[in-house]
Formats: C-alpha cells, structure tokens, sequence
C-alpha cells in the first residue's frame, strides 16, 4: 500500500519548516507568491491527498484536461450560480479564483449566472444559463430552499457552499460544502467564560443560512453545556443596521461581548454601538467571523474566525469533479477546517 503523504514529508523534501508547507496548502498570509507555488507543486508531484484528482505536474504545466484521460479539449462548463455580487471581500471570492485555476487546468471553463428576484420567484434558470452546456453547477450565496430543490432536480452535478439553514432538519440531496462553524465559536466563548465574561449576546440572523445558524447553535450550546444562561435580551436578529441601533439603545445594560454571524455583521454592530455613543472593546466586545481585509484594517482590528479559502477550493473540485464522474454516488457534506484570531475587538484589561 502506498504510503500516505503528510505536510512533514512535502516540508522535508523541501527543506523547509512544516508550519510553512501549511500555510502554503491552507492559504494563508505571509508566504512569497513563488514559496506558496513552489510547495504546492511538490504536493502534487508526491501525490498529497488534497490534490489526488491530479494525475502529473506535468500536464498541469501543459493546461491539458487531465481528470478524464478519455477526453481532449475542454469538457464543459461549471456554473456558478449566486444571488448577489461576490465582492473581494466576501470569502468566496479568493475561494472561486483558486477554484477556477483548477477547474481551467482539468478542462472546464467557469461562468457566472445571477439569480436575480424574479428568478427566485418565478423558480426560473437566468436566461445566461443553457443546462445543455452545463458540466455541473456550483451555489454560493444561493439561501431560497424552494429554487435549490428546483436546481437540484435539473439532473446536472451540484454543489452548495453553504445554503439554506436546516431549522427544520430538512436538507438538499445534493453535496454540500461549509467551513468548520462550531469548534472556534465553542473555544471562544468558553475562554471568555473561564476569564469571568459571562454575558455574551450573539448579532445575527441565523435563519439566513446554514453557516449562521451553526454559528448561533454553537455559541448556545457552548453556554448551556457551561452551565451559564443566554439572557434573550443579548440575542438581536435584524436584516438593516438601524434595526441594531433600536436594539442596542433600547438595553439598559450592554454584554461583556457579543459574537457576531460574520465580519460584516461586525461592522455593522460596531457602527451602530457608535452611534449610540458606545466603544468597542470598552463598552463591549465584539467576535466576528470569515477574517475578511476589513477585519484586518478597521479600528478597533476585529477578532474573528479565519476561513481557509484554498482548501474550501479544493475540496469545491473534488466534490464536484467526482460527482460528475460517479453520479450515483451518495450525498456528502464537508466541512474545511477554521481558526480563531484575536485582535483588538476583544481585547481585555
């Protein structure tokens, strides 16, 4: 059998550390352009597990279609289908840009459809979009249950990143791909909680989606099973920032912190705490999530949760190339690894 290949391997035929080789595979800052593709190459040359869809470094070289050798040329089209503009900001944006380089390599090409309102009222296709041209098909953004079963039944390949919250316990059949929305969000709050911070309120409409909803169950959870209550007053749902200005103002007394559904829900509280002449993290203290540029740069820097967007990436193509080849194969979801970063939002005294 062959020998399974780890980041130590890939570090030591290199000769470099192996915190490097993972920051290469998992995309995160600090590393040269030519250092991230000098290590992922050799990751593909020693056949690590994330990239054992490809066959030779060689072909990747050549831009030649290598997941199906019974095939030349370009194999078809991968729909990304989305409901709202991926700005540089939004975390599928680098996630998408890796996506497509492979995609490119194993020959499909990638085009984009919005779904506009009538679109989702209407349970109809946009009209760019020609299911007879269509390899496979992959959501983001894509939260209307009742359009998704609709794609669903279109009998093309589909994956989710992310998608409609399972309050209900009612899923897609299709496979489904998030970040890891639970273990960093229960670290937090019990770290707070071990720091004598007790009140802690969560910002956000969990029902928009599976990954927001995740992260509400997560932050309850990790209070119920620490024995401390959730005051309801701390839990705001609001879909426009003056929604949580009301909120904010009208509490005679703010939290030690609340975690937020995402980086701009963030920004959102921490311009409505302002207005209502509150500091963060003087008053309270503020968690975000994604680790988007913003996080990095706003004042007070945020706090939040990172998403690894290459392996997101990744994981997107094997889910979907395999899908294509095996059709019948059943439903999977995944879920990439996150870690939590602490900068100044919830800094203690």
């Amino acid at each position: 059998m062959r020998k399974k290949v780890t980041i130590q391997d890939i570090a030591d035929a290199l000769g470099v550390s192996r915190n490097t080789v993972s920051k290469a595979i998992n995309n995160t800052d600090g590393l040269a352009d030519s250092t991230r593709e000098k290590i992922l190459q050799k990751a593909v040359e020693m056949g690590y597990k994330q990239f054992s869809y490809v066959s030779t470094l060689s072909n990747i070289k050549a831009g030649m279609p290598i997941l199906f050798p019974e095939t030349s040329g370009f194999v078809g089209e991968i729909a990304l289908l989305t409901t709202t503009f991926l700005t540089q900001s939004h975390f599928a944006s680098t996630m998408l840009d890796k996506f497509q380089q492979e995609i490119s390599q194993l020959g499909f090409t990638m085009n984009t459809h919005r779904v506009t309102n009538v679109n989702l009222q209407e349970l109809s296709l946009p009209a760019t979009f020609l299911p007879e041209r269509v390899s496979a098909i992959i959501c983001i953004e894509m939260f209307n249950l009742a359009y998704d079963k609709m794609i669903c039944n279109l009998g093309i390949p589909v994956l989710f990143v992310d998608g409609p919250a399972k309050r209900s316990g009612e899923t897609l059949p299709a496979d489904q791909l998030y970040m890891e929305n639970t273990n960093e969000i229960t670290r937090f709050v019990n770290e707070m909680l071990q720091k004598g911070l007790t009140q802690i309120g969560f910002i956000g409409n969990y029902n928009h989606c599976q990954s927001f909803y995740e992260r509400y169950t997560a932050f309850r959870c990790a209070m119920l099973m620490a024995g401390v209550p959730v005051e309801e007053k701390y839990c705001i749902s609001y879909n426009h920032q003056d929604e949580i200005a009301e909120a904010l103002a009208s509490l005679e007394q703010l939290p030690d912190i609340f975690i937020c559904a995402n980086d701009f829900v963030a920004g959102d509280a921490i311009r409505a705490l302002f207005s209502i002449g509150k500091q963060v993290p003087d008053d309270v203290r503020i968690l975000g999530f994604d680790d988007s540029a913003e996080s990095r740069i706003s004042r007070p820097t945020l706090s939040t949760i990172h998403i690894h967007t290459q392996i997101m990436a990744f994981s997107a193509v094997h889910l979907l190339l395999s899908r294509i080849k095996e059709p019948s194969l059943d439903y999977r979801t995944i879920y990439t690894e996150t870690n939590l970063i602490y900068r100044e939002s919830t800094k203690l005294d």
